[in-house]
């Protein structure tokens, strides 16, 4: 199996942002019974510093999943904020630090389900992105079975936060837990693979190359440069 992980600006590519909230809009009605959360908000389209990342196939036609990297610059309030600040005030505060982004809207289609592409390349890319960006602070909230994701890419639980990082959200039978990367530029954290894998793509975000999921090998072709 081959596919392309590529970023980009929201602004630059309103037809693959539709397709983005399609998929992920679908992926939560149909398996999860969740009508709307704030990561699907569509605001983000418009918003200068949200990156959109996307697993395509290699002709660019099929969005198997996909990622936002969302930059606090007080223009738009990042999703963990709309999320929990009813819960927690604290966490406006938090977004307001000098530095701080926001990873959210992580999906993958059922078609490529248990191929890894959103529990390890998609969050292996968002961090790279954040990383890029040179964000301070790396908030996301996580569902249960994505914490020990998390914490494989160097995150830790903001216990500062709610119930020792803990919420109701986004329906009273679900938890979510806050987590933040607080190093991007060291990720001390980080499992020793991740950790490596992360910052190979930082220093060379453009690359073709064999990675290893749970099905077995993918050759992913990262198209990860945010400069242009």
């Amino acid at each position: 199996m081959e596919i392309v992980i590529r970023a980009f600006r929201a602004t630059t590519d309103p037809v693959t942002c539709l397709n983005f909230i399609e998929g992920h809009r679908r992926l939560l009605e149909l398996h999860f019974g969740i009508v709307a959360i704030t990561s699907s908000n569509q605001d983000w389209m418009y918003h200068d510093n949200t990156f959109v990342i996307v697993a395509e196939d290699k002709e660019r036609t099929k969005v198997y999943g996909g990622a936002r990297v969302q930059m606090a610059d007080g223009k738009l309030q990042l999703p963990i904020e709309t999320a929990i600040s009813k819960y927690d005030p604290s966490v406006h505060t938090m977004a307001g630090q000098p530095g701080v982004s926001e990873i959210c809207g992580l999906w993958n289609s059922t078609e490529v389900v248990g191929w890894g592409i959103g529990s390890f390349f998609m969050s292996r890319a968002g961090v790279a992105v954040a990383c890029m960006l040179k964000s301070t602070k790396v908030l996301f909230l996580a569902a249960p079975i994505t914490v020990r994701m998390g914490k494989r890419m160097g995150a830790e639980i903001e216990t500062s936060l709610g119930n020792n990082g803990n919420f109701f959200y986004p329906k009273d039978d679900f938890i979510a837990t806050a987590m933040a990367i607080n190093d991007c530029s060291v990720l001390s954290k980080a499992d020793e693979k991740e950790r490596t894998r992360i910052f190979n793509i930082v220093e060379r975000p453009v690359q073709q190359t064999p990675e290893d999921g749970p099905k077995g090998q993918l050759m992913v072709d990262y198209q990860l440069d945010i400069t242009g």
